[in-house]
């Protein structure tokens, strides 16, 4: 819907906002977020990435941080000059880094209740009979007898202990019924 005629105001400028902390505002939200939190309390906006990368200790082009040995050159010639190292004024935060990637990694990937459930039944009524599992009832999805098979084996895999205990009472279920 257009704007009724007059009823817009014209802009006036604002003389009291300091134009300068304004911009390096703008400035510092406009920069991407890094995710990594050591880094991101480490970081000085003043500097340049390559300047707060080698403080850290860090390296900005790989490439160049660990150089690979030409093959034809022979091993009389090459220069014994090394690049001089880089201060690392802020070692904390390699450490803080290293340690966090020795910590073990959390195994993320679980199975649903449902199909826990499922493969469950299907073993409990009937056994390694993947056929007659195909054609049960509770087969809601209407799994093939290869499918319900690697349902089962997937189970197996992430939960070798619940398995284990479970193959274990339908033994003894056997054994009480014979």
């Amino acid at each position: 819907m257009p704007k009724a005629k007059g009823k817009t105001r014209r802009q006036k400028f604002g003389y009291n906002v300091n134009r300068k902390r304004l911009n390096r505002n703008a400035r510092r939200k406009a920069a991407p977020r890094i995710e990594c939190s050591h880094i991101r309390h480490a970081w000085d906006h003043s500097k340049s990435v390559r300047q707060n990368l080698a403080e850290m200790g860090l390296a900005m082009d790989p490439n160049k941080a660990v150089p690979l040995r030409k093959r034809k050159v022979k091993p009389m010639e090459v220069d014994g000059k090394e690049r001089p190292n880089d201060i690392v004024r802020k070692p904390y935060v390699l450490n803080d880094l290293e340690a966090e990637a020795s910590l073990p990694e959390k195994k993320g990937n679980t199975l649903s209740r449902d199909l826990i459930d499922y493969v469950r039944y299907m073993v409990e009524n009937h056994g390694e009979d993947y056929k007659a599992m195909a054609r049960d009832e509770k087969n809601y999805y209407q799994d093939t007898p290869k499918q319900i098979r690697n349902k089962i084996n997937v189970y197996k895999r992430f939960y070798p202990e619940e398995w284990q205990a479970f193959s274990e009472s339908l033994q003894d279920r056997k054994m009480d019924v014979e």
